[in-house]
């Protein structure tokens, strides 16, 4: 018998100060049996950050990644059906990147693992010609406080500031300061 998806939800209060947008979701999250809780809220993370101001150019939506091997994490499709970001978690393969380079108008990786940078240093020259891919490191000690936060029921608070985020969830916060291995943004 399969193993069922895991269910949260969360109330999200972003602020992002730096450019002066804000922001409220209500997001049901199904993490799959194998996802962990860190990898979850890495996801939710990176929906936050990347959550179109409105939904003109389409909404960004939670992706099957973890069930369909070519998904994404998140993915934002323009209303004519056209990929418009695709977003990806951990360190996905060059042929991959590549791939989802060449189809979609802006590609995101948020790795969170301690490995990121050495993982990154044996990609980093195949994509020099590559104007489309911004890759961010949320380092390991941070992202595992951030999944300490999971809840199956969550209301958070996410403000970015001088391009730190801070985290919190009743009187527990996280501080994170997310590292840009590559991209022109």
């Amino acid at each position: 018998m399969a193993l069922k998806a895991i269910i949260y939800k969360a109330k999200v209060s972003f602020s992002d100060l730096d450019r002066n947008l804000y922001g409220d979701h209500e997001l049901t999250i199904a993490r799959h049996p194998s996802e962990t809780e860190e990898r979850m809220m890495i996801r939710l993370l990176a929906f936050v950050l990347n959550a179109p101001e409105n939904n003109d150019l389409g909404k960004l939506e939670f992706g099957k990644d973890m069930w369909e091997a070519d998904e994404p994490a998140l993915s934002q499709h323009d209303l004519t059906g056209l990929l418009m970001h695709w977003i990806e978690l951990g360190q996905p393969d060059e042929k991959k990147l590549v791939r989802v380079c060449g189809r979609s108008k802006k590609v995101s990786v948020y790795s969170f693992a301690s490995n990121a940078p050495t993982w990154w240093a044996g990609l980093a020259g195949k994509f020099t010609r590559v104007n489309n891919l911004t890759v961010w490191q949320i380092p390991a000690a941070e992202s595992q406080a951030l999944g300490a936060l999971a809840d199956r029921s969550m209301d958070l608070t996410i403000t970015l500031q001088e391009g730190v985020l801070f985290v919190g969830e009743g009187d527990r916060t996280v501080e994170i300061k997310p590292v840009k291995l590559c991209g022109a943004e």
